[in-house]
This record gives structure tokens, C-alpha cells and sequence, in this order.
């Protein structure tokens, strides 16, 4: 990093910093995985300190892949821009607090299978950084509470808005729904390319991963999964 751009962002960043975050939560027993979100463990105004930490190594990252940042017009400001990308969109899910979801009284007892879909997926694959894009369905047997259908594409953009593998976010998913709303039965489908595939490696354009997640009645009664997967089917139509 150029002495100007040092100066720069070391002018922004002030105490506590990332480690003190860090600190919090190993003090705390739990971990910093880069699924997990640790919004409870960073105080007001900490995450514009987080940012710069994030735009120094950034700057960084692009000295190193010898770019002149100083005078090449297109990456002026790239490593600032970056970092809150990251912070405040790409992995806004680790970082930000869970969308404030209202339940309501499941008052008419409703007992049959809804499903809302197709939802877009946007994630990241935690072993290289890059998207992971796709759909999500979700279907749901209803117990005693209910959420609003848009409820369900926010907490979706939530969840899957961090560093994953597609497998755990699925499941990470149906375990915040479950908590929401504790329904009869659930199910996801999750159908996603992975830019790990289409863009590096075997460079396979046309290949995407489905997940599954069935509880409750949706894993117990053939007749249920089959309703929700034949709604699905409509909804491709």
C-alpha cells in the first residue's frame, strides 16, 4: 500500500478494531466461522472501523497483484469500494442483525401446504469468495404462527448473505424458519450455480447444485412433499 493511501485509511480506523471484535466473541464461547453472523458482538459504529481495516488489506491485496492504484483510473477507490461491498452487501448476513420478522396467530388453522417461490439466492463460496446464485423454495405445513410472505425472501437475503457452502446454508436456513414459526412441516429446495465451477477450476458453465430439506410432515407423509414439489413444478410453468 502507497504511504498516501496508508495514511489515509490508518486515519479512519480507530480503537477498538477487528481484533477487539474478534476478542469479544471468543470471550464470549462462540466462534467466528464465516457463516455465522456476529452482529450482537460489534458495538454502534464500529462496522466504519471494520470497513477500513477491510480497505487497508484490500489496498493490499491489489499492490500485490502490482496495480497501481495511484494512477490507474479505474481502481482509484476500488479497494475503498470493496470493502463495503462486503461489509454492508455481500456479506451483509454475517455482519448486520436479522430483519425484525412479526408472527401472527395462525387464527383460522390453516392445514395446508403453502409455498413461496422462486426467491433469488445470492451467496458465496467460502472456499474461493466467489457467487453463488440461484433460487430457493420454500414450502410450509402451518402450526400455530404465521409470517408474511415477504418475510421469507428477507430472511433468505439474510441467511444466505455470507461466506457458505450450499449444503449448510440450506440447513442453516430451515433452522432459522423452524425457530420463526415452529410449523407442522418444511421444506426447501435450494437450486444454485456456483461460480467456483462456472468460473475457475473445471469451468463447468452448466452445472448447478440442488438442495433438499424436508421436516415435519413434509419428511413423514409422502403425500405432502409430493404437493409441495408439484407446486413447485406450477410455479416453473
Amino acid at each position: 500500500m502507497t504511504d498516501r493511501h496508508m495514511e489515509a485509511v490508518n486515519a479512519r480506523i480507530s480503537i477498538p478494531s477487528y481484533r477487539d471484535i474478534r476478542k469479544r466473541i471468543e470471550e464470549a464461547g462462540a466462534s467466528c466461522f464465516a457463516n455465522e453472523n456476529v452482529s450482537e458482538y460489534i458495538e454502534p459504529g464500529e462496522l466504519d472501523n471494520v470497513v477500513a481495516h477491510i480497505e487497508m488489506k484490500v489496498g493490499e491485496l491489489l499492490d500485490a497483484l502490482v496495480i497501481d492504484r495511484d494512477e490507474d483510473h479505474n481502481t482509484i477507490g476500488t479497494a475503498k469500494r470493496v470493502a463495503k461491498m462486503l461489509v454492508h452487501e455481500v456479506f451483509a448476513g454475517r455482519y448486520h442483525p436479522p430483519p425484525k420478522i412479526t408472527s401472527f396467530p395462525n387464527a383460522k388453522h390453516l392445514d395446508e401446504v403453502y409455498t413461496v417461490g422462486p426467491i433469488t439466492v445470492r451467496s458465496a463460496c467460502s472456499h474461493h469468495l466467489v457467487p453463488v446464485i440461484g433460487r430457493c423454495w420454500i414450502g410450509v405445513m402451518p402450526g400455530e404462527r404465521v409470517i408474511g410472505l415477504s418475510k421469507f425472501t428477507r430472511l433468505i437475503q439474510w441467511v444466505m448473505a455470507r461466506p457458505h457452502i450450499q449444503e449448510e446454508a440450506a440447513v442453516m436456513l430451515a433452522d432459522t424458519i423452524e425457530s420463526l414459526v415452529e410449523p407442522v412441516g418444511l421444506g426447501i429446495i435450494v437450486d444454485a450455480t456456483h461460480y467456483c465451477m462456472k468460473w475457475r477450476g473445471v469451468k463447468e458453465n452448466d452445472t448447478s447444485m440442488i438442495t433438499s430439506i424436508m421436516r415435519g410432515s413434509f419428511l413423514e407423509k409422502p403425500h405432502v412433499k409430493a404437493e409441495f414439489m408439484r407446486l413447485i413444478e406450477m410455479q416453473q410453468r
